[in-house]
């Protein structure tokens, strides 16, 4: 490792003094203006972390959802999932060294994790569509270089792309091609198998309004349309010609807010959906007769991909293992349908992506969605090999089938990431096989009216909770007066939780009407969280219940 060189590299690329960012879930997100020593930094990690563990590793530059303005980086370990929670902290600790010190911490990260400087490293890149994505990836590029590492640089494509691109790499091309075309000629193939048997009927159902956020999702759609443009007939919105990235518009606005993304003219009755920035989340909206606004989160959309698989499971006879994965988030009408209903078993984890994925794994068939829309189904390698096996060897012309459509909804689904594209397909596939339509889709369960809202604070850390974010723990006797609130009400729930990522503590309450939970929620910030949490700005509260 040539020091020299690093320090003289890195003074190009200058931390400001006294700033301290956090590698959390998401990776490092803030003002792009503050990054650029941090992507140089997080080239040299990914060559350490590629070197380590003597595999692929994927860089790539996006802020998600996040305002235009915003920037991040994340790194991609080597099946595509998150990084490792301890290089989630090498990463933390070598962004905030401060510039003399930054060979040094360097060093003791390859001690501490046992890194093989003679190994060779590769590393993928790529970039979402923000104005300063190109230049903060090419910071990334120093780093790489500096120490010797190969790379790629994929440039503009989504962050699930990245994800399929590193997963596809590091097991040899069995994932499949690491190439833009690769991804969608296995995308392409999978769902025209799915939908081959209906294509020849005439279907309303089979176009469907995109909003795109103004973000990378429109450009790698655009590229896709034609490999699917017999089964499927998509209309872009948001595609980034006029508009900011996330303004007014995706799948992060249109959830919090609770109403149609703007620049997107839609009708009664019409199927759409939104993407987020970067083309990892998918919620799917619609205007009712009444021009009522519908929304179908990430809660309806497991719901309706685990009855589908679990039908397909019954068809074929086979006893593989399903579970559906949740977070505190989920509505409580959504869990209780899948468990008394659709007798499938359901499990809550920690907020956070790394948190379900690791969950799902534990399932011959896993499937994971945040309410928020980000999610995807995983298969154990003995459940996909049993699959493929079934599909080569049952006679019975109606198990064939259903076990054929399981192999393609396999291929179907990225399984590396959370992907906005591959769940459109998968979603778009279910509804035209059951013959379903948006509306019958979304009265599959009434969802409990729910409030989410954060309430501003000086120190989030004063608040600590256990049971998957569920319950506090400190302070005492905050738990205590949101149970005496909560037992008011019938069907209610409700929690706080400290963020992840921003000095706000995060409310969440859900009952079985809009009087119980306006009432509720308003308590449970203003009589229970802000007397119990120390340092609230109280203006920030009026402000909330104005």
């Amino acid at each position: 490792m040539d020091l020299d060189a690093i320090t003289e590299y890195s003074a190009l690329h200058p931390k400001p003094s006294g700033l301290i960012l956090q590698y959390g879930t998401a990776g490092f997100r803030t003002k792009a203006e503050h990054l650029d020593h941090v992507m140089f930094r997080m080239g040299l990690l990914a060559v350490l972390r590629s070197k380590q563990t003597k595999s692929t590793i994927g860089v790539m530059v996006t802020a998600s959802h996040n305002p235009e303005e915003d920037n991040g980086v994340k790194l991609v370990d080597p099946l595509g999932e998150m990084l490792a929670p301890s290089w989630e902290e090498h990463a933390t600790c070598l962004a905030n060294a401060e510039e003399q010190d930054m060979p040094r911490v360097l060093m003791d990260i390859s001690v501490k994790a046992a890194v093989n400087l003679q190994q060779d490293a590769f590393i993928v890149i790529g970039r979402d569509t923000r104005p300063t994505s190109e230049k903060l990836s090419q910071s990334v590029i120093d780093g790489v270089t500096v120490l010797e590492g190969q790379f790629h640089d994929y440039g503009l494509v989504t962050t699930p792309q990245l994800h399929y691109m590193v997963y596809c790499r590091n097991t040899s091309g069995q994932y499949g091609e690491a190439t833009l075309e690769g991804y969608y000629q296995k995308l392409s193939k999978a769902f025209m198998e799915l939908t081959k048997q209906t294509l020849c009927s005439e279907d309303e159902y089979r176009s469907l309004k995109v909003d795109c956020a103004n973000g990378i999702g429109a450009l790698k759609l655009k590229e896709m349309e034609h490999y699917v443009s017999q089964g499927l007939s998509v209309q872009l919105f948001n595609d980034g010609t006029k508009g900011k990235l996330n303004h007014l518009c995706g799948a992060d606005f249109v959830k919090s807010h609770q109403k149609p993304p703007q620049g997107m003219e839609m009708k009664s009755n019409e199927k759409c959906c939104s993407f987020d920035g970067d083309a990892d989340r998918i919620v799917y909206h619609y205007l009712d007769v009444d021009g009522h606004f519908h929304l179908i989160d990430g809660d309806k959309i497991a719901t309706l991909i685990s009855s589908f698989l679990k039908e397909l499971l019954l068809e074929i006879g086979e006893s593989l293992n399903i579970g559906v994965v949740q977070t505190a988030y989920a509505n409580g009408s959504s869990t209780r349908y899948l468990e008394e209903v659709m007798k499938v078993p359901v499990y809550c984890t920690k907020t956070g992506v790394k948190h379900l994925h690791h969950k799902a794994q534990e399932f011959d068939i896993g499937v994971y969605f945040e309410a928020n829309g980000h999610g995807t189904v995983l298969f154990s390698k003995a459940a996909e090999t049993k699959i493929r096996q079934l599909t080569k060897e049952l006679e019975d012309e109606k198990r064939k089938a259903a076990a054929k459509m399981l192999e393609n909804v396999i291929d179907l689904f990225n399984q590396a990431a959370g992907d906005a594209i591959s769940d459109m397909l998968v979603i778009e596939a279910i509804l035209t096989l059951k013959d379903l339509t948006i509306q019958q889709w979304d009265a599959l369960y009434m969802d409990l009216p729910n409030r989410q809202l954060k309430v501003k604070v000086a120190d989030r850390q004063v608040i600590s909770t256990t049971d998957a974010e569920r319950q506090v723990v400190t302070p005492p006797g905050l738990q205590e007066a949101i149970n005496d609130l909560v037992k008011k009400y019938k069907l209610s729930r409700a929690f706080v939780r400290p963020s992840g990522t921003e000095d706000v503590v995060r409310v969440y309450a859900e009952a079985d009407s809009q009087v119980s939970w306006d009432g509720s929620i308003e308590r449970i910030c203003g009589e229970s969280l802000i007397p119990w949490v120390v340092g609230v700005v109280v203006g920030e509260k009026r402000k909330l219940f104005q």
